[in-house]
């Protein structure tokens, strides 16, 4: 490489010694470099006379070529540094939609902020497509609720967000300031559906505390839920982290026992994560501690 930028140099300047400035070398060690490639090739790139060095038809040929090929491989280079700069870059996440709704948008946010050149792409997915995008390497990393498969995945719990009963806010159980799981039995229930990760815990929940759990309706969302609640046709349990969602009308209640979700992110294992996507873990740890 060095060579070759010699070689443009002084093919540029027709001038050994402006080139040599041009390159922040001497002279002796330009006259060097160019003597060192024209042995490699086996051929004379340049004319040289007292007055002026002129490329040879085999150097107007290099020339030409290799100003185009050197632009390219520093447009190349320049790409790869800036991977090395924990604000620039893009970066792709997945998460399950109870975080997207509530945790992503503040890391999104702070990550963002003041920061134009980190890009940030969310995927809002099912707990089993996050865990697919991460093995298959579509996205970074995902946020997820404890995944069952620790072995494929480099896993950090930041949170534990409590599940909590949602109802009416003239419902019977709205007057107690915490319910006991064993008062949702015989009530209808407006649960996620098991593509949620939430779901199995809920149901271990309820098993846990010997309710037959009486499922109305099952949705995709929690934002979703609350509308059925809305309407009427049941109560709603749900992670902590979605109740931003509610609107005056409905309430949230402790279930006790506690039971709680580990909010999980995960990459796939001995994958080490760019500079921009680290910085984007980092931030989602952080607003979890806060959160916490």
């Amino acid at each position: 490489m060095r060579q070759l930028r010699a070689f443009l140099a002084v093919a540029g300047h027709r001038h050994f010694r402006r080139a040599a400035e041009a390159l922040h070398l001497t002279q002796p060690a330009v006259s060097r470099l160019i003597a060192d490639l024209e042995a490699e090739l086996d051929v004379r790139l340049f004319d040289r006379s007292t007055r002026e060095v002129v490329p040879t038809e085999a150097g107007r040929y290099l020339e030409q070529a290799l100003a185009r090929v050197l632009d390219e491989l520093d447009s190349v280079l320049g790409h790869a540094r800036a991977q090395a700069d924990p604000l620039r870059g893009r970066v792709r996440i997945a998460a399950v939609p109870t975080l997207s709704a509530g945790l992503v948008p503040l890391g999104i946010a702070r990550c963002t902020a003041g920061n134009t050149g980190l890009e940030i792409i969310l995927r809002d997915q099912s707990q089993a497509q996050v865990l697919d995008a991460v093995r298959g390497g579509e996205v970074d990393f995902g946020l997820t609720v404890e995944p069952a498969t620790h072995e494929e995945f480099e896993a950090e719990t930041i949170l534990h967000d409590p599940f909590q009963l949602v109802c009416p806010a003239d419902h019977p159980l709205a007057a107690r300031k915490a319910v006991p799981w064993k008062a949702l039995a015989d009530q209808p229930l407006v649960l996620l559906d098991h593509a949620s990760g939430s779901r199995r815990l809920i149901d271990a929940a309820l098993a846990a505390q010997g309710v037959i759990a009486r499922v109305a309706i099952e949705v995709g969302h929690p934002h979703t839920a609350f509308r059925m609640v809305e309407a009427g046709l049941g109560i709603s349990v749900t992670p902590a982290l979605s109740l931003d969602a509610l609107r005056p009308g409905l309430v949230a209640r402790k279930l006790t026992p506690e039971v709680h979700r580990n909010v999980t992110l995960l990459r796939r294992r001995a994958r080490s994560l760019s500079p921009p996507a680290q910085t984007v873990w980092d931030t989602f740890r952080d607003i979890a501690l806060t959160l916490a």
